[in-house]
């Protein structure tokens, strides 16, 4: 059944899908990029929150999970930056999705609902289609370089970012929690550009503009989307169901920085879905043993 929280979730992931592409084209230097897609979807958010009066100051312990939230997403995204920079959007993007694993763990051992046998065969599944879909070739001669570590540490910093999410989400709305954690994000994202020296002007006007659509689609519309889909839905279903951004970023690559698209990666993407479709599915996979029915006595 197609639900607001799942029609959100997809918008969030096309939304997504975009930004390793834009990342990509190397207009600007990855930190800054970051800082900017912060800024710029703080700027659009904070005049509405305002107006309507939904950014208001929570509790203690709610307000801080809630700066932390916006410092651990302002770091996956300036690493993935550089990772997609360093190395390319495939291996940054197969690492950075690695999440799932991160998010199961860490609700395994912090949160309620645990995850389901359902979500680990999910996981397991749509994690072998990620490989595939990348290619067993190329997974095999990753090497440990700037990109790799990145790209890997950007997963981690994601993972952090959902689970905690989850809970501050349930104590606030979604602009108040978007709008704190624009500012906490923006605000770290800055001093650490400025105290390493990173460049916050002298961009071209496409480059300016690269930056507004990542403000704009890839945070705000974005984030929106998927935080009202984390507020409805267990965070393991919602980090496992990002990994089809991966399908759509392969596609866009196509099409605009002319990556091939083989019938490996076409199989590969099949099984991601069927990973993440599993994930959904409630009831046991194992089949009922029957027994035989006993006959009456004579």
């Amino acid at each position: 059944m197609i639900t607001k929280p799942r029609i959100a979730l997809i918008i969030g992931i096309i939304c997504i899908s975009i930004f390793p592409i834009l990342v990509k084209l190397n207009y600007t230097p990855g930190l800054i990029s970051a800082f900017y897609r912060m800024t710029i979807a703080l700027g659009i958010i904070l005049p509405y929150a305002l107006f309507t009066k939904q950014l208001k100051t929570p509790e203690l312990k709610t307000f801080l999970l809630a700066v932390l939230c916006g410092i651990c997403f302002g770091s996956d995204v300036a690493v993935w930056n550089i990772a997609i920079q360093e190395s390319t959007a495939t291996q940054a993007s197969f690492l950075t999705n690695l999440s799932p694993v991160w998010v199961g763990i860490g609700t395994f051992f912090f949160l309620k609902p645990k995850p389901s046998i359902n979500f680990w065969i999910g996981t397991v599944i749509a994690l072998l289609g990620m490989i595939t879909l990348v290619g067993f070739k190329f997974f095999a001669q990753l090497s440990f370089d700037i990109g790799f570590s990145f790209g890997l540490l950007s997963g981690v910093f994601y993972a952090i970012y959902i689970l905690i999410s989850k809970e501050v989400l349930a104590k606030i709305s979604i602009v108040n929690f978007m709008t704190i954690s624009l500012i906490s994000s923006s605000i770290f994202l800055g001093i650490l550009s400025y105290a390493l020296g990173e460049p916050f002007n002298g961009f071209s006007n496409i480059g300016w503009f690269v930056l507004f659509i990542q403000g704009l689609v890839c945070q705000l519309l974005a984030w929106l989307s998927i935080s009202y889909s984390t507020q409805h839905m267990r965070a393991t279903r919602v980090s496992l169901s990002l990994l089809a951004q991966a399908i759509l970023a392969t596609i866009l690559a196509w099409v605009f920085l002319n990556e091939i698209i083989t019938p490996q990666m076409i199989f590969g993407g099949i099984v991601l879905l069927l990973g993440i479709r599993l994930t959904f599915y409630d009831k046991p996979l194992a089949i009922p043993v029957r027994t035989k029915a006993k006959l009456p006595p004579l």
